[in-house]
């Protein structure tokens, strides 16, 4: 059987940004989101929650954008002189390189993360890393253990199928240098974590058998999809996607991620793609169902 789980990334980023993501569950393919405690439109993102019942929730676990919401004092370690994450991957693999991220720190703000989540109402079905921040070294143990602890069946393993990357990719992307770039990026998570799945199952913590969408963030065509969908292989893969809305508050926040969250939300809209799941005979779930199989 032929499950795909289409996750939406970055809910309670922005207003503009949660309304895109209901509406591609809504009218759409989008099955699965996740969410970030810190995100300045949580309190939205709890609305647009409780109004789509069948729409999986995860958490976003961060540590590169806004500020952490465990106390200041408390992670000084992960923090920048302004109080706010220090910044994105490469930084955070550098200090973690040098010892100079207490790694009890990132434990206790991700568990402050989670924690506001399910104070909320909220049972995650699954945890992933905003920027893939949780598959760094060291971060992807801290992550299997909370999932344990707090009862989360799920954890996405950000390995990107070297064949499924080529099918994601339109024939205008061949000579893209961001998706090049961004191709790369997906190699060398791979590296970082190479035994992950079988971490996370050793521990009966479920991951969909593949996962794509690095190479194409930020450009992500209805022809990639389409020729995704009609390679899709037997088992559970996840698509991440990353539709929106571009209001005001996108425009003024630090992430490349602007007209092109529009164009995604157009594309996991589109009839064509829906009607192409549907011939297909392949079967949209989220990761809670997925965690429930293992």
């Amino acid at each position: 059987m032929k499950n795909l789980i289409v996750n939406a990334d970055d809910l309670a980023w922005t207003e503009g940004v949660n309304r895109g993501i209901l509406d591609a569950h809504r009218n759409g393919i989008v099955t699965s989101t996740s969410m970030l405690a810190n995100g300045i439109a949580f309190d939205d993102a709890l609305l647009v929650a409780k109004s789509a019942p069948n729409l999986g929730i995860g958490v976003h676990l961060n540590l590169s954008d806004g500020p952490p919401t465990a106390p200041r004092e408390a992670v000084t370690s992960i923090l920048n002189d302004n109080g706010e994450f220090l910044g994105g991957p490469e930084t955070l693999l550098l200090k973690i390189a040098t010892g100079s991220i207490n790694l009890y720190e990132v434990e206790d703000e991700w568990s402050a993360q989670i924690e506001r989540i399910r104070e909320a109402g909220i049972q995650p079905t699954h945890l992933d890393g905003h920027k893939h921040v949780h598959m760094l070294p060291g971060l992807f143990e801290i992550a299997l253990r909370l999932a344990k602890r707090n009862n989360i069946g799920a954890i996405r393993v950000s390995h990107e199928a070297s064949s499924l990357r080529a099918a994601l990719s339109s024939d205008d992307e061949l000579f893209d240098a961001t998706v090049f770039k961004q191709g790369v990026q997906a190699r060398g998570l791979k590296l970082l974590a190479r035994d992950a799945r079988e971490q996370a199952h050793h521990l009966g913590i479920a991951t969909a058998d593949f996962f794509c969408g690095i190479a194409q963030t930020g450009e992500m065509t209805k022809e990639g999809v389409v020729q995704l969908l009609n390679n899709l292989p037997e088992g559970t893969t996840e698509l991440m996607c990353h539709p929106g809305y571009v209001d005001e508050a996108l425009q003024k926040s630090p992430t490349r991620l602007q007209e092109s969250r529009a164009t995604e939300l157009a594309i996991l809209t589109d009839p064509d793609v829906r009607n192409l799941v549907a011939s297909q005979g392949i079967r949209l779930i989220d990761y809670g169902l997925e965690s429930n199989q293992i």
